[in-house]
């Protein structure tokens, strides 16, 4: 097995193009070789790999990442090598998402594996401190301690001087205008929240209406910072294809990024209906 390779040059001409053609950019998760595969075969543009995704195919919440039950960065490192780069044919490129705040690791030496293996492009997803509430005790504690964005905002920058496409993540506005004016990546993911939905989403009773008038605040105030960056929108009310066509049509971002909505949801709906028509067979008289 070969791994298709790409560069930055090509993977932002391919972008370019859809956004010249009005055609939405579309990121989409994959925790397993199989999901990755028929993402691509869907006509998904990237792929993105991280920790969170992967305990979701195992069926666990996205933020079970957060924990320090697991080492982030291997598991990503290590799934996306074996299982999501020899699953792929090359006509969608893999972002991995990784934690720029791990102790134990020099994140040029994380970047250039990830080259090595083919990966082209990184993202500050996984996790990242902007998951967590400026307010509360544990934000201010992980602070003091070294876990901070700025480190995320670093190696997205050091990425980007190593001629791997960057794709910035921010909850709030705050973070979303530092991570654009001092990383300038090349895509833009505003995450609205954790998607609602299924046996582990949690719904925070926003409306679709709500997170895309966040979403819409986002885009603009970095547009007057960033003009070219590529804006797509995730999460929070974001869960069906009919919510993110009304995203595509009330904000004026470039596309969209799916997480549970193209893996975790599907997988339960399908997984349960056909074990339920297996399990209510009986011997025929």
């Amino acid at each position: 097995m070969i791994v298709p390779r790409t560069t930055r040059e090509e993977i932002l001409a391919k972008l370019r193009a859809k956004i010249e053609a009005r055609a939405p950019i579309f990121i989409a998760s994959a925790g397993s070789g199989l999901v990755a595969k028929l993402l691509e075969r869907a006509g998904v543009d990237c792929i993105n790999t991280f920790s969170g995704a992967r305990l979701r195919a195992n069926g666990m919440g996205t933020m079970s990442m957060m924990w320090p039950i697991l080492d982030s960065n291997r598991q990503t490192l290590v799934y996306t090598e074996q299982d999501i780069m020899p699953a792929i044919t090359g006509d969608a490129f893999v972002c991995a998402c990784i934690n720029a705040n791990d102790p134990l690791r020099d994140m040029r030496s994380v970047l250039e594996r990830l080259k090595g293996m083919g990966v082209m492009s990184v993202s500050n997803i996984g996790p990242s401190i902007s998951y967590v509430d400026k307010d509360s005790n544990i934000y201010k504690v992980l602070v003091k301690s070294g876990i901070t964005f700025e480190n995320e905002v670093e190696m997205l920058a050091l990425a980007k001087e190593m001629e791997m496409v960057t794709v910035a993540l921010a909850f709030d506005m705050e973070d979303s205008l530092q991570v654009i004016r001092e990383a300038r990546p090349d895509i833009f993911c505003f995450h609205a929240g954790t998607t609602r939905g299924g046996l582990v989403g949690y719904d925070s009773g926003e409306t679709i209406a709500e997170t895309a008038r966040r979403t819409e605040e986002v885009y603009e105030a970095v547009r007057e910072i960033e003009p070219d960056t590529i804006l797509v929108g995730h999460g929070a009310a974001m869960e069906t294809p009919a919510d993110a066509q009304y995203m595509l049509d009330n904000t004026s971002g470039h596309g969209f990024w799916t997480g549970s909505s193209t893996e975790r949801l599907p997988i339960e709906r399908a997984v349960s209906a056909a074990a339920e028509a297996f399990a209510s067979l009986g011997f025929s008289e």
